[in-house]
């Protein structure tokens, strides 16, 4: 069966590859949309559904995995940064304290659909303004939410992670792995 990850995500690309996974892309061209009143949870299970729901319409033999990512600090979802500046007034705000990672993840298929969530909890170590300012001038941080990505030039001010650290770069690999057995995309010995 075909797989298909409704994501143009390079980081998620390279998680796939890590897991020795086949697939194609599909990119979702649709505005997100979620409903009032939802939590961080709920909201990141609603947009990895959406994209992966827009990708089964066009692919619809294939198994189908979207996935959404969000940073939660003090209850706010913090997304992708706007502007420089705003990347720096969010490091500022997340420096020498903790906040959570979530991953929605839906695994779609004809007349199947599995749809999960994934939280990892990351403390970062106190930042001054100048290793701040220097960070977000490499222009890492401007595509990523949290204005950070784990995987490059942050890990050095990120102090402790509980929980999978696959999530914080944006595709629990384990969560993921699961899914796609229970949907039986994948077999334990990948025939």
């Amino acid at each position: 069966m075909e797989l298909i990850l409704a994501s143009q995500s390079p980081r998620r690309h390279e998680i796939m590859q890590f897991m020795g996974i086949p697939f194609e892309t599909v990119v979702c061209t649709e505005a997100e949309r979620v409903p009032s009143g939802c939590s961080t949870a709920e909201t990141v299970m609603h947009l990895a559904h959406q994209k992966a729901s827009f990708a089964l319409a066009i692919r619809p033999d294939a198994c189908v995995i979207g996935a959404d990512t969000v940073v939660e600090l003090d209850g706010e979802i913090i997304g992708k940064p706007k502007s420089p500046e705003d990347a720096v007034r969010t490091l500022k705000h997340m420096q020498g304290r903790s906040h959570s990672v979530y991953t929605g993840l839906a695994v779609l298929k004809k007349e199947y659909c599995d749809i999960r969530c994934s939280v990892t909890k990351v403390t970062f170590r106190p930042m001054t303004d100048k290793e701040i300012e220097w960070y977000v001038s490499t222009g890492e941080p401007l595509d990523k939410a949290g204005s950070y990505g784990v995987q490059g030039l942050a890990s050095v001010f990120v102090d402790s992670i509980e929980g999978n650290y696959f999530n914080v770069v944006g595709l629990p690999a384990p969560l993921l792995y699961e899914m796609l057995l229970r949907a039986g995309a994948l077999t334990e010995d990948r025939a």
